[in-house]
């Protein structure tokens, strides 16, 4: 019989065994790729977000292009509003608080523009006196040419109930004494300018007119004559 090999029970100095290898399931997490139904659609939702963001993006940069392209042609001015003329023939606060008033207005609107119309699709004048409303008048709808003054009026007139703060007391008292009035008229616009064929959305500026009016049948001798008064534009 042949020599018998002596068993190996001893330590064992030789190189590492690395461990046993899996094998790794890719779901295509990195990309677009997908490995399984959840992933699939979770890929396609980020790219149609993505593709709508640049989307919206350059929308909005050739809106802004567009628009600065129309003002460097048209280098549109502001419209100018001056009341011209105001008749007040009554201005009496009753016992009851009821106010009974007349009032007449008349407007001048300017567009200065040489190349933009203006579409006024609804002018609405409303009176005030200190933070209180008294009235309210109506301008019918028009348009309005390049470089135009246009004349407008309204009627403020009836009664109604009005509760006055102190401040704005003493002012109603200081004007029975003098017979000049310190009225608002606040303008609420509808609005449109019309480009060459290209009509803009609506705009709706708030308007401003701080006003000084003499009663009209009064026998004051102040000499006191309404003058013409610039309005705040505010878009």
């Amino acid at each position: 019989m042949g020599d018998r090999q002596p068993q190996l029970n001893g330590a064992y100095y030789g190189p590492s065994i690395p461990p046993p290898t899996r094998k790794s399931h890719s779901h295509g997490r990195g990309g677009c790729g997908c490995g399984c139904l959840g992933d699939c659609l979770g890929c396609c939702g980020c790219c149609i977000l993505s593709v709508i963001f640049n989307i919206l993006i350059t929308i909005a940069v050739v809106l802004g292009i567009a628009a600065l392209i129309i003002w460097l042609i048209f280098r549109p001015n502001a419209i100018k509003f001056h009341v011209t003329d105001a008749k007040l023939t009554e201005f009496t606060l009753g016992a009851d608080n009821n106010l009974r008033f007349n009032l007449d207005l008349n407007f001048t609107i300017r567009n200065p523009n040489r190349r933009i119309g203006v579409y006024y699709d609804q002018i609405e004048v409303r009176g005030y006196y200190g933070d209180q409303r008294f009235g309210v008048g109506n301008v019918s709808p028009f348009y309005q040419g390049h470089k135009n003054t246009t004349v407008v009026g309204t009627k403020l007139a009836g009664q109604n109930l009005i509760v006055l703060s102190g401040g704005d007391r003493r002012d109603l008292d200081e004007d029975l004494k003098s017979e000049i009035y310190r009225i608002d008229a606040k303008l609420r616009l509808k609005m449109r300018f019309k480009f060459g064929l290209i009509k803009s959305w609506r705009f709706k500026p708030k308007i401003r007119c701080d006003l000084k009016v003499p009663l009209s049948n009064s026998n004051t001798t102040s000499g006191f004559k309404f003058q013409t008064t610039k309005c705040d534009v505010d878009f």
